[in-house]
């Protein structure tokens, strides 16, 4: 039964980490993330995202909310301003889970080029 339990959280872990994909799997979406990570701590309020990168307040709301359903990005309001941020706890535990697998468990990357790719 323990090993049925384990391999029900690993299923469940996994679909997560897919959701967390699919939200990022858009060009828009990427180009979110990687602005709102070149904002960090602060973020970047609604407005400034939208011109940065040329995309619609009614598109760039939805991309928003599908990265925020997926714990990605945070919100906050600050009087009529919402400032969005990118979850970096959240990225972390996505990039541990590719690197378990990847650099750690069976060495199809060796950690210290994976590291050396991040600098």
């Amino acid at each position: 039964m323990a090993a049925t339990a384990l391999k029900r959280i690993t299923s469940e872990s996994v679909a997560h980490y897919a959701d967390m994909f699919s939200a990022m799997g858009t060009e828009p979406r990427l180009r979110i993330m990687r602005l709102l990570l070149s904002a960090h701590p602060v973020g970047m309020v609604v407005g400034d995202i939208a011109s940065e990168l040329d995309i619609p307040n009614s598109t760039l709301s939805h991309h928003l909310e599908k990265l925020k359903n997926e714990n990605l990005v945070a919100v906050r309001r600050e009087g009529t301003f919402l400032w969005y941020s990118a979850n970096t706890e959240a990225l972390k535990e996505l990039l541990g889970f590719l690197y378990a697998e990847c650099c750690t468990r069976n060495k199809a990357i060796e950690p210290r080029n994976f590291i050396s790719t991040c600098k």
